[in-house]
């Protein structure tokens, strides 16, 4: 099989297995086991816990002493391992802990995964830049595959959808040891631990514009999650409305939040030009405010004559996670020294789906709790107003504190 062929499968594999729960696993929480806002809001900021140290740790396995490829099979397998025995759980506390260690192998793969893709690419000797880009977008179709094959099977609020994910991960797991060889880099140089987990750009805090924009990447990193933790919760509560029981966005919630990711893949193609021409202050607050919308077009749709509001909000999250998440990583690239980048990116990545989510995911469940009657009514518009205010103060404090002033490039 064509090497290309076999990194878009692995590619697809990886992401098809987040996106068979990711999006759907709240709302089988909440509808299903009755967990509160904020046993499911603890549950998902494990990801951001794990992400706090795992990558860093298992990329020192990977450099050191233990090929690539191996290492993201056994991860993947164990995660699938985990992802079956949360199905048969229905106890919040054991959920935790057991989610807890399925993000804590299942988050370094990401990194992982891209670090087997590069180093078969070069291997052949195919040029990275141009040839992983169609390969990595299957990884994004793979996640929307997933939700649809979830939502269209009626597994949104059964354990099955973490059946789909666990085959889907034993079988990546294997597949990943049949892929060639990725041995650890051969290097003279000795890295400390301090240094392969990324922590040396610390040295980037003396920098105020780049200390101001971790703080905000850390503030907005929270945010980044709520959607994916509460929204299908959100649209399955309408069916305890009879006039909205039966519409397309209540029995089909994981094919409308598809569109999210729809929209994500279409805005990465947009970021260059908005750069070149805005700079990374206004692409910035195009993120934060689309965030706004995000969330407040939440607190105003519905599934019937405001489901265009809801399909609004779909399209907005394009703009607000791109133009963040993809724009500030190229920011740091551009602001951070040669010998640093990695590290950079590194801290970057810690600041925002690490401290960030793992603060967002208790913080949110917080504020749904709050808004929860004792019957357990919940006041979902207020709850995602609080989410966009939440986000227009940071763009307000953004524009204020972050200096940066860009001079426009030819588109």
């Amino acid at each position: 099989m064509d090497v290309k062929l076999r990194l878009t499968l692995m590619n697809f594999l990886q992401f098809f297995l987040w996106g068979s729960w990711l999006i759907s696993l709240g709302g089988y929480m909440i509808v299903k086991l009755n967990f509160t806002g904020g046993q499911v809001g603890g549950i998902y900021a494990t990801m951001g816990l794990a992400s706090l140290f795992m990558p860093g740790l298992l990329g020192v396995l990977a450099d050191r002493w233990i090929n690539a490829e191996r290492l993201l099979g056994l991860c993947h397998i164990v995660g699938g391992m985990m992802l079956f025995w949360a199905s048969t759980v229905s106890d919040p506390d054991l959920m935790y802990w057991i989610m807890l260690l399925n993000a804590m192998v299942y988050m370094p793969t990401i990194a992982l995964n891209n670090t087997v893709s590069y180093t078969i690419l070069k291997q052949q000797g195919l040029d990275v830049v141009k040839d992983f880009p169609p390969i990595r977008v299957w990884g994004t179709i793979g996640f929307i595959m997933a939700m649809w094959v979830v939502d269209l099977c009626g597994w949104g609020l059964s354990p099955l959808q973490l059946y789909v994910g666990s085959a889907a991960a034993i079988l990546l797991g294997v597949y990943a040891f049949t892929m060639p060889a990725c041995p650890p880099a051969k290097s003279e140089k000795k890295r400390s631990l301090i240094s392969t987990l990324g922590l040396d750009a610390l040295v980037l805090f003396k920098n105020p514009k780049i200390a101001v924009f971790f703080i905000f990447a850390m503030l907005l990193g929270a945010a980044l999650q709520i959607t994916n933790t509460f929204g299908t919760p959100f649209l399955h509560d309408f069916a305890k409305t009879p006039a909205y029981a039966s519409l397309f966005a209540v029995t089909h919630p994981g094919i409308l939040m598809s569109v999210s990711q729809i929209s994500e893949t279409l805005f990465i193609l947009a970021i260059p030009f908005f750069l070149r021409r805005f700079g990374i202050k206004a692409v910035v607050l195009m993120s934060i405010f689309a965030w706004v919308l995000r969330f407040g077009l939440f607190g105003l749709g519905n599934p019937a004559e405001g489901l265009i509001l809801l399909i609004m909000s779909m399209i907005i999250y394009g703009i607000a996670f791109d133009f963040f998440n993809i724009s500030g990583s190229l920011f740091i690239e551009t602001e951070a020294a040669p010998e640093i980048r990695a590290s950079a990116q590194g801290l970057f990545m810690m600041m925002t789906n690490g401290i960030g989510a793992f603060v967002g995911g208790w913080m949110s469940g917080w504020v749904v709790d709050y808004f929860t009657s004792s019957d357990g009514i919940k006041d979902w518009q207020n709850i995602w107003f609080v989410f966009a205010g939440y986000a227009l103060v940071i763009g307000i404090m953004f524009a204020i504190f972050f200096r940066y002033k860009h001079v426009a490039k030819p588109a």
